[in-house]
């Protein structure tokens, strides 16, 4: 199982999201956010921890909008 952090999902924005993370506090709480999740939901997947599919499917979906929005604040930065 692969881990999805920021870097990885956008590799042409490396140095814009390092940058809007020290300059944004916006985007430092949403990269923030998203690494939480994302972290969560390795652990789920490699059955680290147990979880109801429910949950899962809520987590998963928080961190797609989560995605989103960075994307957005990426592409118009």
């Amino acid at each position: 199982m692969e881990k999805h952090d920021l870097q990885h999902e956008f590799p042409e924005y490396q140095d814009k999201i390092h940058e809007l993370k020290m300059e944004n506090n916006h985007f430092k709480k949403l990269f923030e956010d998203y690494d939480v999740l994302a972290h969560e939901i390795y652990r789920i997947n490699t059955d680290v921890e147990p979880v109801t599919d429910e949950y899962s499917h809520t987590l998963k979906t928080k961190m797609l909008h989560l995605k989103d929005e960075i994307f957005s604040i990426l592409a118009e930065n």
